[in-house]
């Protein structure tokens, strides 16, 4: 992954740390971290990002749903503890009909459960579009989960620009209105990364469907703003448009043109 990301002029990437639709996982392989850790120095890559699979619901109502994504994530933060400079980033779950108060303590527990005193890895609750019984879809309930966890300081948040629009957060219009109330709920500092997509819908939509940059309803001008805004455009960026290797160089291009 990381001859590919300079290849397709990128300096930072995400990756599943095992099937993204399944649970299957490799055996890790040490060597082979090593050898990416003196890449990555010798390269100018930066944080990247490890994202667990979708199939994980910690706020399933079903016991063993939650037991699994229990051991998906202790088994990846013992294995990125050996990743110099990365995030793990997970979508927060879906609480399935048991309200949001019930699969915010869901999440909050096996968090306290994973996360260890000592561990170098943020865990990084993503945004989420609000879609059926999502639960991450705005920032009071991000906070929420954050206020029930331990150890507080090894938690961060991951924004993606197709999950908020189509929550209904105007950063289209209003970006810097938006940041503020980020700033004021869960506090701007705790913003670590962004997944940088345009969506298939319009505001509000609670679709979550990613478009290609500047093809959608977000546009590129929007997409723009952000990646140039002082509270982010130091952040790492990640594209999760739907696209292939050479189409992500393009948009790698045309976003590198535009930032100054």
């Amino acid at each position: 992954m990381g001859k590919m990301i300079i290849s397709l002029g990128g300096n930072t990437f995400q990756y599943f740390t095992r099937n993204p639709r399944g649970g299957s996982v490799k055996t890790v392989d040490y060597n082979d971290i090593k050898k990416f850790n003196d890449f990555a120095k010798e390269n100018n890559i930066d944080y990247i990002i490890a994202h667990a699979p979708y199939t994980m619901n910690l706020a399933s109502s079903d016991e063993k749903v939650r037991d699994f994504g229990y051991r998906v994530i202790k088994e990846d933060l013992e294995t990125l503890e050996h990743i110099d400079k990365v995030y793990y980033n997970f979508h927060p779950g879906s609480h399935v009909g048991q309200g949001i108060e019930m699969g915010i303590d869901l999440i909050a527990d096996i968090l306290n459960k994973v996360i260890f005193p000592n561990q170098k890895t943020l865990v990084l609750l993503e945004t989420m579009a609000g879609k059926g019984s999502e639960i991450g879809s705005n920032f009071n309930e991000i906070k929420s989960i954050i206020n029930k966890v331990e150890h507080k300081e090894k938690i961060g948040v991951l924004l993606d620009t197709c999950h908020v629009n189509d929550e209904g957060y105007d950063i289209v219009n209003h970006l810097d209105e938006v940041l503020k109330e980020f700033d004021e709920i869960i506090g701007i500092n705790l913003l670590k990364a962004i997944h940088l997509n345009d969506s298939k819908n319009p505001r509000g939509s609670h679709k979550d469907r990613h478009e290609k940059i500047g093809l959608g309803t977000i546009g590129l001008e929007a997409l723009t703003k952000i990646i140039n805004h002082p509270l982010l455009r130091d952040l790492p960026f990640v594209l999760e448009t739907p696209n292939d290797n050479d189409g992500y160089k393009e948009e790698i291009k045309l976003l590198k043109e535009r930032y100054r």
